[in-house]
C-alpha cells in the first residue's frame, strides 16, 4: 500500500510539473511569436506596433495619399431618354491617393421597363489616365422598372502622379437606353451637361 501511495505521489508531482510547464509555455508563446514576427518581417502589424509609443494601436496609414495637394472633382451628368440622373453632390475635394465615394441617383420616369448604361468621360483628357474607378455603375447595364429609383456608388482614387498643374477634374456621365444609338462620349461641362440631373430638353 505504501509503495502504491508513493507511486501515486510521484505521478501527481510529474503531472503538476507538466501542467506548470504547459502554462508557462502558453504564457510565453505570445511574446515569442511577436519576437519571431518582428525578426522575420512576416507580421506587418507587429512591425508597425514596434515604433508606437506605449504600444497604442492605431489604424494603418495609407502612405500613398498626397496630403500636400487637393484636387476638386466635379460631377456632370447627361441623359439620353426620359429619366432622372444626378449625383448626390456636385463636387468634392480629395487628396491624390485617397479613396473617395460619390452616390448617383437614377429614376425611370417612363411607363415601361428600360435597360440603360452610362458612358464616362473626363476633363481635362489627361486626367483619364490618372482616374481609377474601383466601383462604378458604368461597368454594367441595368434594367429599371417603370418609376423605379435606384442609387449606385462610384468609388475612385486619383493617382498621385497626376500632373501638378491639374487642380480640377470633371467626371461626366451620359446615361442612355440600351438598344438606342450609342451616344458619343460626353464633353464635360458642355452645353448638354445637366448638373443636378433632370429630364432632357
Amino acid at each position: 500500500m505504501d509503495l502504491r501511495r508513493a507511486d501515486n505521489l510521484r505521478m501527481t508531482g510529474k503531472l503538476a510539473v507538466i501542467a506548470v510547464g504547459m502554462f508557462a509555455f502558453g504564457y510565453a508563446l505570445v511574446p515569442i511569436y511577436r519576437a519571431i514576427c518582428e525578426a522575420t518581417g512576416i507580421n506587418v502589424l507587429a512591425l508597425g506596433e514596434r515604433n508606437l509609443p506605449g504600444k497604442v494601436r492605431t489604424d494603418p496609414v495609407n502612405t500613398q495619399v498626397d496630403t500636400s495637394r487637393t484636387i476638386t472633382v466635379e460631377f456632370d451628368t447627361n441623359v439620353r431618354g426620359p429619366w432622372h440622373f444626378k449625383p448626390a453632390v456636385r463636387s468634392m475635394e480629395v487628396h491624390p491617393g485617397e479613396l473617395a465615394t460619390v452616390m448617383y441617383e437614377f429614376q425611370n420616369v417612363q411607363n415601361r421597363t428600360m435597360a440603360a448604361q452610362a458612358i464616362p468621360s473626363y476633363a481635362p483628357r489627361q486626367a483619364a489616365n490618372h482616374f481609377t474607378k474601383l466601383e462604378c455603375f458604368c461597368f454594367n447595364q441595368y434594367t429599371l422598372a417603370p418609376g423605379e429609383k435606384r442609387e449606385w456608388p462610384v468609388a475612385f482614387i486619383i493617382d498621385p502622379k497626376l500632373p501638378k498643374d491639374v487642380k480640377t477634374i470633371t467626371l461626366s456621365y451620359t446615361f442612355f437606353e440600351v438598344g438606342a444609338p450609342t451616344p458619343p462620349a460626353p464633353t464635360a461641362g458642355g452645353p448638354q451637361g445637366l448638373l443636378g440631373g433632370g429630364r432632357p430638353s
